[in-house]
């Protein structure tokens, strides 16, 4: 197979993982050496639901010999195969960097074999990257379920970020849709790296020179929408990662029904885009804001309303606490106010030091008046004229999720690269 069909094989297979984030590694050029890593990264693509990323996404195989159901690459199913080897995989990395089509490679498989065999593979592309091409660009490495402890410690030394994807949210899922998985694989390698970046820490404290082992940290892929599970399980069990394992980010990926399955949506059921995104809010205002998954959901109300962020739903429920005062009220009660994010809420508390604010003041500061307005005080008063009843209220807020609503509708997936370059680079014409 030429390298060309193998190229638009695998990039077009590992469309489906989730990967688009900063690096949150840096890491400078240095003589004799190709490329660097800055903790924001800079975007140069498109994934398959319109987020700019900035590696070669690709998957080193799509032969896998698992069966879960809700995978293209599953061994049942009848789709063109290939794999790269090791060499092939890091030449044309290095092709691409080198011509500014990319600035890092995100590196994933399906399971060819065995998951040492898989790994072993995936080990050798990084270390002709790293030590052969002394290439110092980001690299997101995903690990195999089942991979051995020594591998996985061998590729975390290669890699910048390692991700373990849980991908179904409950252990019956696992059972039902992905027989060859466990919950003991996918829960073992992560606590492995999770152990393995603390010990590295301490290392560094003590020996400047130590390797490094995973850097930017680690993450994992949740599928929404393949199973019946509530977006309160599914948040309980984000939370549960991010506390137990130290995880930089949980990454939601809304399901798009690519085969046929009793166990799973019709082909013509639309990918949950919106649900994605309100567990993302959610996830933000549990990293950032100290909001609890508890607090944003309970068992009455186990899913998020379509029409309403997570943070106006919880505003709504506890009129107890609102409207705040913003001239005296705490940072962590600021936090809570629908419209005020850190950043404005940092201004506020810096700003009315020097005086009282008002309504105008904290729209220059950063402040969404048009949600904030309903849950705020400036000198004991509200905006004249507004009407606080809480149907007018909801009216109002959720008239914004409907024009989301109306945004998010699959969009289509972006070639990194036209044919006629991908032939020229490929041939070194470019």
């Amino acid at each position: 197979m030429e390298l060309e069909d193998k190229l638009n094989i695998l990039t077009a297979a590992a469309k489906y993982d989730v990967a688009c984030t900063s690096s949150g590694v840096e890491r400078g050029g240095k003589k004799g050496s190709i490329g660097s890593a800055s903790n924001a990264g800079c975007c140069h693509s498109f994934a398959s639901d319109g987020r700019c990323i900035t590696l070669l996404k690709v998957l080193m195989s799509n032969a896998c010999a698992f069966d879960c159901a809700y995978c293209v690459n599953r061994r049942t199913n009848d789709v063109p195969r290939a794999s790269f080897t090791p060499r092939e995989l890091a030449e044309l990395t290095i092709r691409f960097y080198r011509r500014n089509y990319i600035e890092g490679l995100f590196i994933s498989s399906a399971v060819m074999g065995s998951a040492d065999n898989t790994s072993e593979r995936m080990i050798e592309c990084l270390r002709i990257l790293r030590e052969e091409y002394r290439f110092r660009g980001y690299i997101h490495a995903k690990v195999i379920p089942g991979t051995s402890p020594e591998l996985l410690r061998r590729l975390g030394c290669l890699a910048d970020r390692m991700s373990v994807n849980i991908e179904l949210p409950s252990e019956a899922s696992l059972r039902l849709l992905a027989p060859d998985k466990t919950k003991q694989m996918l829960l073992t390698p992560m606590k492995q790296i999770s152990s393995g970046i603390t010990e590295n820490r301490e290392a560094l404290a003590l020996y400047r020179s130590a390797p490094r082992f995973a850097p930017a940290g680690q993450s994992t892929q949740l599928i929404i929408g393949a199973t019946p599970e509530t977006d309160l399980k599914i948040l309980k069990l984000a939370s549960g990662l991010y506390k137990k394992y130290s995880l930089k980010r949980v990454f939601f990926s809304a399901y798009v029904p690519l085969v046929e399955n009793s166990h799973l949506p019709s082909l013509d059921t639309k990918p949950p885009l919106l649900r994605e995104h309100r567990l993302y809010q959610a996830d933000w205002l549990m990293r950032f804001y100290g909001f609890e998954a508890g607090e944003l959901l309970d068992e009455k109300h186990p899913n998020f309303d379509p029409l309403l962020d997570p943070k106006c739903c919880w505003a709504l429920n506890h009129p107890e606490l609102f409207p705040v005062e913003v001239n005296s009220a705490p940072r962590e009660l600021l936090l809570r106010v629908p419209g005020i994010g850190v950043t404005s809420a940092n201004r506020i508390i810096a700003a009315r030091r020097n005086g009282n604010l008002d309504f105008g003041d904290l729209k220059k500061l950063g402040a969404v008046l048009k949600r904030a307005q309903y849950f705020i005080l400036c000198r004991g008063k509200s905006p004249a004229g507004l009407s606080m009843r809480r149907e007018s209220v909801m009216r109002n807020l959720a008239s914004e999720g409907l024009a989301l609503r109306l945004e998010l509708q699959p969009m289509e997936q972006l070639s990194l690269f036209s044919r006629e370059e991908y032939a020229k680079c490929l041939t070194g014409q470019l």
